[in-house]
């Protein structure tokens, strides 16, 4: 196979835990990286990289491991404008909410599905993503689900079964009868195309013992837990994350010591969402008071139409440094190791020996700009599957 050496970086990320010093984020100054294939084979410092059939001279700016989004809601159709257009403007709204994404998803074709997917996912890459999870949620029929998942799993292997998004409108005088659907009919048919089953544990939507239930049936067909959890105010779904060893509690904005001490003894990744704050003026999740009590925590951006529609990752590590308690070196982890460790993987997040090679080159020398310079496109290029594609 073909090598490629990186040379003459000013900062590389490594996120290799012993290399840890100063940083969770194993710097390496005056860097090299060497890929093979897809994958990283060496890295060091420049000077002593060895020999390779191709060289790409970083000119000075730094190097940081491919943003990993664990947290994304891309398989849906029309447009919500007027809804975030009144909320901003301070008027009343009263049009449906999910339940009009609901509609205009239903009546989509597969094509258009598809087609807005990778618009979406070619709008990520550009800012330097090159992992995403993505859910389905937007059909809540049979047909529908399995078919926005069927779709999803043609772009991503991380692929979110979330029939329990709403309760149906179909069903609304029924929430019993649509868990049971979830739970039976709806399951078989999505969870081929799955490897998540994930529910929205709130108030309005689907209680604990209901959650519980939906969990339990998918993990049963071989999906593994994540939950929607504690976003619109205190409720069950962070300790049913953390009991059900879910590999990730997304939100996590209104927390109880009780919480963050379950999700600091357990596996249970925090994903944080701070789009979904800033796009509904809503309080912030306390990312410090996370972190010091010694959980993990994950950046991600929540792109959906209705509350968070931003394909940005240093958009959000922006927000999460100026308004989440996050220093720089944080967010960033927590946008490339720690989404990993939202989605259970060792392969991406990180830029050593063995990873995938998923790395971006930023306009600067230094990853701190990317919280220094909200705003600005500093991704300069991207390699995803050790292919330049940025």
């Amino acid at each position: 196979m073909t090598t490629t050496a990186i040379t003459n970086i000013a900062s590389l990320v490594t996120n290799d835990p012993s290399l840890r010093v100063d940083s969770p984020l194993g710097l390496i100054r005056d860097a090299a990286v060497v890929i093979e294939g897809d994958r990283v084979v060496w890295t060091g410092e420049s000077s002593k990289a060895p020999a390779t059939d191709n060289a790409v001279d970083a000119g000075g700016r730094a190097a940081i491991p491919g943003f990993v989004d664990s947290h994304s809601h891309l398989l849906f159709a029309g447009d919500r404008t007027e809804e975030f257009n009144a909320r901003m403007s301070g008027r009343p709204y009263s049009a449906g909410g999910i339940r009009t994404t609901v509609a205009a998803t239903r009546a989509a074709t597969d094509d258009e599905l598809s087609a807005n997917v990778a618009r979406y996912l070619a709008e990520a890459l550009r800012q330097g993503t090159t992992t995403f999870e993505t859910k389905s949620g937007y059909g809540l029929t049979v047909e529908d689900e399995a078919r926005a998942l069927r779709i999803a799993a043609q772009h991503t292997e991380e692929v979110t079964y979330l029939g329990a998004h709403i309760v149906s409108p179909d069903y609304a005088d029924d929430p019993a009868g649509y868990v049971d659907l979830v739970t039976g009919a709806m399951l078989d048919a999505c969870a081929p195309y799955a490897r998540w089953v994930d529910v929205f544990c709130e108030k309005g939507a689907f209680d604990g013992d209901q959650a519980r239930a939906i969990l339990t049936a998918g993990r049963a067909k071989g999906l593994h837990p994540r939950v929607h959890a504690n976003q619109l105010g205190h409720g069950p779904g962070v300790q049913l994350a953390v009991e059900l060893d879910a590999a990730s509690a997304d939100h996590c904005t209104h927390l109880t010591d009780a919480d963050v001490d379950a999700l600091a003894q357990g596996n249970t990744v925090a994903t944080l969402l701070p789009g979904a704050e800033f796009s509904t003026r809503a309080k912030w999740p306390d990312a410090r008071r996370i972190l010091d009590a010694g959980a993990t925590v994950a950046l991600s951006t929540d792109c959906n139409p209705g509350s968070s529609f931003t394909s940005s990752m240093p958009f959000c590590i922006a927000l999460a440094v100026r308004d989440m308690g996050m220093t720089p070196d944080e967010a960033l982890w927590s946008a490339t190791a720690g989404g990993a460790a939202a989605l259970r993987r060792t392969d991406i997040g990180r830029i050593t020996p063995g990873a995938r090679a998923d790395l971006v080159l930023l306009d600067a020398p230094s990853h701190v700009h990317l919280a220094y310079r909200p705003g600005v496109p500093l991704v300069h290029a991207v390699w995803q599957h050790g292919e330049r594609v940025v």
